[in-house]
């Protein structure tokens, strides 16, 4: 079995008197959508890691592996959205008070051709 590698992301740490969602001029994901998000990402894997120990089953059903496979995907959708609010709720909302508001819409424009 291939030894499995984890990348570890960058920990912003808020400068004094913000709220945890900018930082140096930077955006950064609300706390608690970063935590809900792994929690929901931490399912998609526990799911995906069944659905490759069921394929070594040469008596596996192809029905049982579709389910499953929408399984993960519906824990990723569930992750995206959980991010998406977050973004919404701490950086769109809030985009007019800091005047860069044309910037987001832009970068979400982008963001939704992918969703």
């Amino acid at each position: 079995m291939a030894k499995e590698t984890t990348i570890p992301l960058p920990v912003e740490i808020p400068e004094e008197g913000t709220q945890g969602h900018e930082h140096a001029g930077h955006l950064c994901m609300p706390e608690d959508s970063r935590k809900r998000a792994a929690r929901r990402l931490a399912i998609a894997r526990g799911h995906l890691e069944s659905i490759r120990r069921s394929l070594e089953d040469p008596h596996v059903y192809c029905v049982d592996v579709l389910r499953q496979i929408k399984a993960v995907q519906g824990a990723l959708d569930g992750a995206a959205g959980v991010v998406l609010r977050g973004h919404l709720e701490a950086h769109v909302a809030t985009a007019a008070t800091r005047g860069d508001e044309k910037e987001l819409v832009d970068e979400l424009m982008d963001v939704f051709k992918y969703l």
